[in-house]
């Protein structure tokens, strides 16, 4: 049986706070603790039952640290599936690190970044997948982003890829049972019997890679360039958006001479908000600056606002707009909806399909953009409960699968025979098993835990 020495950390986040919490898991963590812990009762935490409390003072070499609650979580039924104690205190920097330093005096190891997830995932209490969930859930900046993270917590995309692969083990023993038991009465194997379940694998997977994107949108956001040419009301639109004055709004044309950027929760996701100089010629060098800075944002952007002034008519400096977005992901905001149109629609419409009429001033159309950013990505079609790659790491497993079973297909409908699958599905189980950790490298498992906090 594995034996794992005890680990420390501070599992709150750093600066002071009304609560902090020390986190301590391995085989001895009851005696470190109780090195430093004295409970009021008298009583030695090795004797407490799982998922109770004690209240007592915490003690180092000076001294008495700060009066704690102490939680005791006993093997296998605790998040690393070890031993483990949490001291709650006060949260003060100093009271923290006195504690941690008295944990580490007596017998504890200073955890690593992501060590107790880690240790949950080789003791087998969670997959890769799950282990990666939770930096997803601390990440997550929508309620959306939220439920998938916990749905991937729970195991949503574990059970999604054991499907996946218990199609693909039942059709390699099926195959290594027809070519090495051929005189056996066994069902004989054929090109119509074998092409289906390939074919329902593939869309399994292709449909995991195709939501990857949306899923993609909704833990980390979208960068959004705001831009247009001066005074047609982007810096409008971005307060709009987060729901406070940020950018400076005056009636003088080239106000925004730098990029200003913030987040803001609309239409179900976090927006990434560059709002930009407005794009035009200028012998202004600091409007120069701000317009080549706009312009480097547009080239950054997932999606790119452009705005334009409904109550006046089209100019040079809008179709130059034109011509400076092509091939960019769009949505073509017209802008001032409130007062008279002398705007040509169908000129924008024809250049930028995706087109919404509103009044940022007045907050009118804010919910026909909602509409139109929520339908660009898709966000309506998907069910963040639903199993849902999480990272590239998780992509590029999932792509080699599909890969490796889309070969297969393609080789038996060519006219190959049977031995060509057992190749191909192999290296899709082993993609498979690599995306769920049971058969990742160590250099593998040493990133994903790498990208976790100290406390985690």
């Amino acid at each position: 049986m594995m034996q794992f020495e005890p680990i420390a950390a501070i599992a709150t986040p750093h600066g002071t706070g009304g609560i902090g919490v020390i986190r301590l898991s391995g085989d001895g963590a009851f005696t470190v603790a109780q090195r430093v812990f004295h409970a009021k009762s008298g009583k030695a935490l090795a004797d407490m039952a799982g998922y109770t409390a004690a209240f007592g003072q915490v003690c180092d070499v000076d001294g008495p640290v700060d009066e704690a609650v102490v939680l005791v979580f006993r093997a296998p039924k605790s998040y690393t599936g070890e031993d483990v104690v949490e001291i709650s205190c006060h949260g003060g920097e100093t009271i923290l690190r006195r504690t941690l330093a008295a944990l580490l005096a007596t017998g504890a190891r200073l955890a690593g970044p992501g060590e107790f997830t880690r240790r949950a995932f080789l003791h087998g209490r969670i997959d890769l997948t799950e282990a990666e969930a939770v930096m997803q859930l601390i990440g997550a900046q929508s309620a959306d982003a939220v439920r998938a993270a916990i749905a991937q917590h729970e195991g949503a995309l574990y059970r999604e890829i054991r499907q996946i692969k218990e199609i693909l083990y039942q059709l390699s023993a099926e195959l290594a049972a027809f070519f090495d038991y051929p005189d056996d009465d066994i069902p004989a194997l054929t090109r119509e019997s074998v092409l289906p379940r390939l074919a329902e694998v593939q869309e399994k997977l292709e449909k995991l890679c195709v939501q990857y994107e949306t899923g993609r949108v909704l833990r980390d956001g979208v960068t959004v360039a705001i831009v247009g040419k001066p005074n047609v009301g982007k810096s409008t639109l971005m307060n709009r958006l987060l729901g406070e004055e940020r950018s400076i709004v005056t009636e003088i044309a080239g106000t925004t001479r730098d990029v200003v950027e913030e987040s803001a929760q609309f239409a179900g996701m976090t927006l990434h908000l560059f709002d930009t100089a407005g794009l035009r010629e200028t012998d202004d060098p600091v409007e120069r600056i701000g317009v080549a800075r706009a312009k480097s944002k547009i080239e950054q952007a997932m999606l790119v606002f452009v705005l334009f002034d409904g109550s006046r008519p089209l100019d040079g400096e809008d179709e130059s707009i034109f011509s400076m977005l092509q091939g960019k992901r769009v949505i073509a905001i017209l802008n001032k909806a409130d007062l008279p149109q002398r705007c040509d629609m169908a000129r924008i419409r024809s250049v930028f399909p995706d087109m919404v009429s509103i009044s940022a001033a007045e907050a009118h159309g804010m919910d026909a953009l909602e509409t139109r950013l929520r339908d660009r990505f898709r966000l309506e079609a998907i069910d963040p409960r639903a199993g849902m790659l999480a990272n590239a790491r998780q992509l590029d497993c999932a792509l080699r699968a599909k890969t490796a079973v889309m070969e297969s297909r393609q080789g038996l409908i060519a006219g190959f025979t049977l031995d060509v699958l057992s190749v191909g599905l192999q290296t899709a189980e082993d993609a498979l098993a690599e995306l769920t950790g049971e058969q990742a490298s160590e250099a593998v498992i040493e990133k994903v835990f790498a990208q976790f906090c100290v406390g985690k």
